[in-house]
């Protein structure tokens, strides 16, 4: 049985202030960001925080990311190294998140423990969306706000994308049209000697370096039964049809996820990530078209393929997830 879409806020000032009045109420606000939807609540209440895990059938081993208006709120409740106040020069308002050390003591923050799931630091981001920003200034509190959706399925990048029971149980919704980058943050370790990508997304390694010339390595396995960044689990991002990779061939009853100008012959239904082959309106399209498809009664969605470069990366990274999570569905 297919799930209606939640009805939804406006982009007013009045509907932005109904949402904040929601979220110090302890409620879930669905929101746009640059990257995609976020399900928020307010950071500092431990109940409205385990309302987001409830709600998303989230693991508690998952920590979430911590959505500010601005740097200053930032600090309240995370330590800024010198390395990490540089990546945040260069790269905040945007899709970078960064995971900093938890400040403890005299004056700072009660962030919930909750959203760090037990671990010493804690994921933060200031979103280059004027309207996050807006509700999270207007609502006075930092919001957690992972992906708007149930947990390790596709993310929203439209308001009809949202699909949880309406209030009380789930969100209200503000709709701000499409996210313009359509793929989740990247996320960038900060508590170590050399900062390292927990989680490929919209920054590349190489965006990060050039901007800031700091060189950024790459995560190399790690404990992920604790994992310290939102996008590390193995399974995640899948949508209900089974996902194929690096098709050079399509069936008749396969939906085909293209790119390029030259899409495969035969599918039931094509969608073209980005005709020109230009990997940003590809990621910018990739999970709204997955849930076009998705939507439809096909044997399975083919993916052409996508080069292993730039957005590419981050790309691929949620496409392999999505055949794990299948897998790991059917076992």
């Amino acid at each position: 049985m297919s799930v209606k879409p939640n009805p939804t806020l406006s982009t007013s000032d009045a509907d932005i202030a109904i949402a904040a009045g929601h979220l110090r109420a302890g409620g879930l606000v669905a929101f746009p960001t640059e990257t995609v939807y976020g399900l928020g609540a307010d950071a500092t209440d431990d109940t409205a925080v385990a309302r987001i895990y409830s709600t998303k059938g989230r693991p508690q081993i998952n920590p979430l990311i911590v959505h500010v208006s601005d740097r200053s709120m930032a600090t309240r409740f995370a330590v800024m190294t010198t390395m990490a106040a540089q990546l945040a020069d260069a790269c905040w308002p945007g899709p970078l998140t960064l995971v900093l050390s938890r400040r403890e003591g005299a004056g700072a923050s009660p962030v919930s423990r909750m959203v760090s799931a037990g671990l010493d630091s804690v994921a933060v981001r200031l979103p280059a969306s004027d309207l996050a920003r807006r509700l999270i200034s207007t609502a006075g509190c930092p919001l957690a706000a992972p992906s708007a959706n149930v947990s390790g399925t596709l993310s929203p990048t439209r308001a009809s994308d949202v699909r949880f029971p309406p209030p009380p149980d789930g969100p209200l919704v503000i709709d701000g049209g499409a996210c313009s980058v359509g793929i989740e943050s990247t996320v960038v370790d900060c508590t170590g000697v050399r900062p390292v990508i927990l989680r490929p997304g919209a920054l590349t390694g190489e965006d990060i370096k050039a901007a800031t010339g700091i060189e950024i390595g790459a995560a190399t396995g790690g404990d992920l039964s604790a994992p310290k960044s939102p996008g590390q689990l193995a399974a995640h991002y899948a949508p209900a049809t089974p996902v194929r990779m690096n098709a050079h061939t399509v069936a008749g009853d396969e939906a085909l996820l293209a790119i390029g100008a030259s899409p495969l012959v035969g599918a039931a239904q094509t969608l073209n990530l980005s005709p020109t082959g230009d990997l940003v309106e590809a990621a910018a399209n990739f999970f709204a078209m997955l849930h076009e498809l998705d939507r439809g009664k096909y044997s399975g969605i083919a993916v052409m393929e996508i080069p292993e470069i730039g957005l590419g990366a981050a790309i691929n990274d949620r496409l392999r997830r999505a055949v794990i999570s299948f897998a790991t569905k059917i076992d």
